[in-house]
């Protein structure tokens, strides 16, 4: 099982990296027996070549994103929404870019108040993409990091039952 992890965060190695690096490893317990090769793709790192067209070392990681089983996609909310860095890399993908791609939208904050914004701007622009957003995605108020085990442990019980059959399909499935 093939797992990217995205994260639009502008300061590099975040605790909206954290938060996503901890909820691929509860997706990978969600489905044992599979042999996991991770992708992490620290936006921050990647920054000043973003609006680069064209640009090898953003193709190469927009091909392994496109050709992962499972993206966990993070950023910290700003304005209501995520990352203008989220978006120039996700701009990057044609129409149905991650057509099959298994992807779960996750968005940090300061408070609860924008916790809706992983469902109503991060999941649409994902199914747009053409990822299959099966779960519901995770939102964490950054007072709450010291939990970040046992929330993310959590979402991946509530979730399991819609997340799962995703997954292992897009495993089963005939690949090009």
């Amino acid at each position: 099982m093939k797992i990217a992890v995205v994260v639009g965060n502008p300061k590099p190695a975040s605790r909206t990296l954290r938060v996503a690096e901890s909820l691929a490893g509860v997706i990978e317990k969600l489905v044992p027996g599979e042999q996991t090769e991770y992708q992490v793709i620290d936006l921050a790192e990647h920054s000043s070549r973003l609006f680069e067209w064209p640009e090898p070392t953003l193709a190469a990681l927009n091909d392994a994103v496109a050709a992962s089983d499972v993206l966990v996609v993070a950023s910290p909310t700003y304005k209501a929404t995520y990352t203008g860095l989220l978006k120039a890399f996700l701009d990057r993908y044609p129409s149905n870019g991650l057509a099959g791609v298994v992807a779960v939208p996750v968005m940090t904050g300061a408070a609860a108040d924008h916790a809706m914004a992983t469902e109503v701007n991060l999941r649409p622009l994902l199914v747009e993409l053409g990822a299959t957003v099966p779960s519901r995605g995770l939102y964490l108020v950054m007072n709450r990091i010291a939990e970040l085990d046992q929330i993310t442990a959590d979402w991946g019980q509530a979730n399991a039952a819609t997340l799962v059959p995703a997954i292992t399909g897009r495993l089963e499935a005939p690949r090009d």
